[in-house]
C-alpha cells in the first residue's frame, strides 16, 4: 500500500509528472510554480519536492537537475491523482469509422485495431486475439488431402478460423468425413473448448460408441484436434513510434526493447496478466516481470464476446506515455471491439 500524500503533495507531483510527460526533461521546482497553479514559492515547492524525493516518489539524476517521476510515483499519479479526460464526439467518431468498411474477419478487426491504437497513441498498438480455449465451438469441417492426411477446419462463433493438418493410420473416404462433420457439428455446437474436450472424453467412454464405428472415429479425430492449447495470435503495429522516443535513442535500450517485440511471447504474457482483472490494467516499469521492458509502460485492457472475456489489446510505449489520453483511448477501443466480438457471435 502507498504512502497517503497531502493534497499540497498530490499537487506537486501531478505538476511534476504532467510536465514531464510533456518535455521528458527533469523538473525544477521553478518551472512548477511559473507553470501549474500551486499557489507555493518555489522554496517551498523544493521541500516538498524534497520530501516526495525521500518517499521515493521522485529522484534527482544530477545534484543540479530538477526532478523525475520514479515508477512508484507514476504509479501513485495514475492510481490516486490523474484526472482523465473524455473522448470527444468526434474523436470516437473516427475510431468507429475504422471499423465501418469491415466485414467481420476476426484478423482484420484485430488488424485494423493495432494500427487505430497505434495512430491515437503515437506508441505501439497491441491486440491479443481471442484466446483459442475461450471461444464457442460452431463448425468443424473435415477435408481429405492425401491418402492419410485430412486437413480440419474450425471455426468459432466470433469467426475465428484455425485448419490443422491430422496425419491418420487407415484410409479414409470424402463420403466417410462428411458423416463425420454432421456428427460432430450436432454434438459440439455452442460448446467452448473446455466442454468440448469434456463432451469427447465423455462421449468416448460410453459403451454404445464401442460398437458403432463412425461414431468412435469421428471422437478420436476430435480429440486429435481439440486435446492441446493452440498457439496465441498477437498483432503489433507502429513499433517505430516507440523507437523514436527520446528514451531509446540510447543503443543499448533500443536492443533491449527490441528483443521484446521480436520475442513475442513477452508480450504475449504481459497481455495475459491484463486478463486476469476488469477494466483497464496499467504496468509501469519495472513492475513488468521482464527486463525487456522495464523502460516500458503498458496501458492494456480485456475484450468480450456476449460478457466473457476473450482477448486482450493495449499500447506499449516509454514511461513517460500520456497517460491522461491513452488510458481512454484503450478504454474506448476495448468497448468497441467488444460490440464487434457480439455482432460476429
Amino acid at each position: 500500500m502507498l504512502e497517503l500524500l497531502s493534497e499540497r503533495s498530490k499537487n506537486i507531483l501531478r505538476a511534476a509528472v504532467s510536465e514531464y510527460i510533456s518535455v521528458g526533461e527533469p523538473v525544477g521546482s521553478r518551472t512548477i510554480s511559473k507553470k501549474y497553479n500551486v499557489d507555493l514559492s518555489p522554496a517551498s515547492i523544493r521541500n516538498v519536492m524534497a520530501d516526495l524525493e525521500e518517499m521515493e516518489f521522485l529522484y534527482q539524476p544530477h545534484t543540479s537537475a530538477g526532478r523525475i517521476p520514479t515508477d512508484k510515483g507514476l504509479r501513485y499519479f495514475v492510481d490516486y491523482i490523474i484526472e482523465l479526460r473524455k473522448l470527444t464526439k468526434h474523436e470516437k467518431e473516427r475510431i468507429d469509422c475504422r471499423y465501418q468498411p469491415l466485414n467481420f474477419e476476426i484478423i482484420d478487426i484485430m488488424k485494423e485495431t493495432s494500427s487505430l491504437l497505434s495512430t491515437f497513441s503515437r506508441c505501439a498498438g497491441l491486440v491479443l486475439s481471442p484466446k483459442f480455449d475461450n471461444v464457442i465451438f460452431k463448425h468443424i469441417e473435415f477435408l481429405k488431402l492425401k491418402k492419410n492426411q485430412i486437413l480440419t477446419i474450425f471455426v468459432s462463433n466470433a469467426g475465428i478460423v484455425h485448419n490443422k493438418i491430422i496425419e491418420i493410420e487407415e484410409e479414409l473416404t470424402q463420403d466417410q468425413l462428411y458423416k463425420f462433420t454432421r456428427y460432430l457439428n450436432e454434438l459440439l455446437t455452442d460448446l467452448n473448448l473446455e466442454e468440448v474436450r469434456e463432451k469427447i472424453v465423455n462421449e468416448m467412454k460410453k459403451e454404445k460408441n464401442m460398437y458403432d464405428w463412425m461414431m468412435s472415429r469421428a471422437l478420436k479425430l476430435s480429440e486429435e484436434i481439440f486435446r492441446s492449447s493452440i498457439e496465441d495470435v498477437i498483432y503489433i503495429d507502429g513499433t517505430f513510434n516507440v523507437f523514436e522516443c527520446p528514451e531509446f535513442c540510447d543503443v543499448e535500450k533500443m536492443k533491449t526493447i527490441f528483443r521484446a517485440f521480436e520475442e513475442k511471447s513477452i508480450l504475449i504474457k504481459l497481455l495475459d496478466q491484463a486478463m486476469e482483472g476488469d477494466g483497464i490494467q496499467i504496468f509501469i516499469g519495472a513492475e513488468n516481470q521482464f527486463e525487456e521492458v522495464h523502460e516500458c509502460s503498458i496501458v492494456a485492457s480485456p475484450y468480450t464476446c456476449k460478457n466473457s472475456t476473450v482477448g486482450t489489446l493495449g499500447v506499449i510505449g516509454p514511461i513517460r506515455m500520456n497517460y491522461f489520453d491513452i488510458i481512454p483511448i484503450v478504454e474506448y477501443t476495448a468497448k468497441a471491439v467488444s460490440k464487434l466480438m457480439d455482432a460476429g457471435c
